[in-house]
């Protein structure tokens, strides 16, 4: 069994997980991952990854593997508005929210965004994705460790897409899971980019 097919069955499973969750607490009330020298911070559960106090409060700095082979530091953005996306070519919500992130990332390139994805997938059906969608923000390629660093900001069951945006230097002010709209997404690059001028 191909690796990649084992972690997109863990997740979708995960993902199920998610929204049966969901549906009873609606019912009941309104190696391609290496780091820069340190290891990951270690997984954590469902429950704590709803604790405020056991969340990263900052993007990790971790390293990943490009499309290119080449290893690219989320340091690397650390100046920048950060939009990280975890996703995968097999999710739906993620193919919907894409041409968004597409939009965006040219419409506030020149303001200190930047949109970085990490594709939960396998390389060559992430290279035919971007393709077809002309994505050109990074795109690194994660595994299982990557959905463990996703728990530990905030994606308490492991679905996809889940997205943080942090502030100039990696503070995490957003954490979403599920695809995003526009209306979500716009107001808080505004305020991150307006308060970043403003300093």
């Amino acid at each position: 069994m191909k690796p990649w097919f084992s972690i997109g069955v863990a997740v979708i499973a995960a993902g199920v997980g998610f929204w049966a969750w969901q549906s009873t607490q609606q019912n009941q009330a309104p190696d391609t991952t290496s780091t820069t020298g340190a290891p990951p911070p270690p997984a954590i559960t469902p429950e704590a990854a709803s604790d405020p106090e056991t969340l990263l409060q900052q993007v990790p700095a971790l390293s990943y593997v490009d499309l290119e082979g080449d290893t690219r530091s989320l340091d690397e953005w650390r100046d920048k508005v950060l939009v990280l996306n975890f996703w995968a070519t097999w999710c739906p919500p993620c193919r919907e929210e894409t041409p968004l992130f597409v939009a965006l990332q040219d419409e506030y390139k020149d303001r200190g965004v930047q949109f970085v994805g990490i594709a939960i997938d396998d390389p060559e059906a992430v290279r035919n994705f971007i393709d077809t969608y002309g994505v050109e923000y990074p795109i690194l390629i994660g595994d299982m460790a990557a959905v463990d660093v996703s728990r530990q900001l905030g994606n308490r069951f492991s679905g996809l897409p889940f997205t943080v945006i942090a502030a100039p230097g990696g503070k995490v002010v957003i954490r979403h899971f599920g695809g995003m709209k526009r209306e979500q997404v716009v107001p808080i690059l505004d305020r991150l980019t307006q308060a970043a001028k403003a300093q």
